[in-house]
């Protein structure tokens, strides 16, 4: 079984993380994963991880499609893998409209699109083109003469975050796989069917990041936590993929509150019962036995994101370990 960890880990300079990005592998860690919000972008820390800890397989979970070029996407994960061949996964996807245009003044436009023609892009330019060039007109970008001049052998798969039936079939029909995020174990059969179902029997891997706070003490976690949920759950594509899976009436208080402005109130108002679903927390062996059941309801690697809540990370890193 794949068992992996979000890097690099908050509160730890990047610098810094050397020795314990080094002991993963022992300690029965099998991937590293990173995201790309408001911290480290996604490819330098994997680029560190590649010479740190030569076992580990990389991922991105995930790079946004719309604030890179297309060629310069191909390059960044044709690099990574040129110094971790055979071990990068290529995760992309539409990431939110905050992101791409209030940080990186990018339209966000037509985002399944936008991903899906991405997805068939780097298929083109990790194959090398057609004679040694991409050249293809997509409906939402248009790559002309690109001669990859580094091209990875073997090709990485590629993986899409998904969170609502259109992505998550396309995950499965052109996809290597899904990215699933921000969901409780109950919530994956649900998630993993619409990709299994286009995959038409294909073997397809299921990554779930899950966010992991090994404390105790429910009142240290559950306050933080709502603050967390309610910046990630009132956005559109998330409130609308929780209205999916289930969880509009218990979240219907917090998208009124935020919208009126009260977003104090707002985190407040989500239920205590959510935050336990979505957030792994407790003493090691409850967390671990908790990520074992999303394991069981059909994630194939589990991506541990240990949340920032005042406890000594790297300590938690060897307490959350499989082995």
């Amino acid at each position: 079984m794949r068992y992996g960890l979000t890097l690099p880990f908050e509160q730890i300079p990047l610098g810094e993380q050397r020795d314990l990005v080094a002991a993963l592998p022992d300690l029965g860690y099998t991937d590293a994963w990173t995201s790309e919000t408001a911290g480290a972008d996604a490819f330098t820390p994997l680029v560190l991880a590649s010479q740190w800890a030569p076992a580990l397989r990389l991922g991105t979970a995930v790079v946004p499609v719309h604030t890179r070029g297309a060629a310069v996407l191909a390059q960044s994960f044709a690099a990574l893998a040129a110094v971790a061949p055979g071990r990068v996964v290529a995760g992309i996807g539409a990431s939110s409209r905050v992101i791409v245009e209030g940080w990186n003044s990018v339209a966000y436009d037509a985002p399944y699109a936008r991903v899906r023609d991405t997805l068939r892009f780097l298929r083109a330019a990790f194959a090398g083109g057609d004679a040694g060039k991409v050249d293809a007109a997509y409906q939402t970008l248009t790559v002309r003469g690109f001669r990859p001049a580094l091209v990875p052998d073997p090709a990485p798969p590629i993986v899409v975050a998904a969170l609502r039936e259109g992505m998550l079939r396309l995950a499965g029909r052109e996809g290597d796989g899904a990215i699933l995020n921000w969901l409780g174990a109950h919530n994956v059969a649900q998630a993993v069917a619409p990709v299994l179902a286009a995959a038409e029997g294909a073997q397809r891997e299921i990554v779930a990041r899950i966010f992991v706070v090994p404390l105790a003490d429910p009142d240290r976690v559950r306050p933080a936590a709502k603050t967390a949920l309610a910046a990630y759950l009132t956005v559109p594509a998330y409130a609308a993929f929780h209205q999916w899976i289930g969880n509009g009436d218990r979240l219907e208080q917090t998208w009124r509150l935020w919208a009126a402005g009260d977003r104090r109130a707002a985190a407040a108002a989500i239920p205590d019962s959510l935050v336990d679903e979505l957030v792994v927390h407790g003493p090691a062996q409850a967390c671990r036995e908790h990520v074992g059941r999303y394991v069981e309801a059909g994630v194939t690697t589990p991506v541990l994101a240990l949340l920032p809540f005042g406890y000594d990370m790297a300590a938690a890193v060897r307490e959350l370990a499989p082995a």
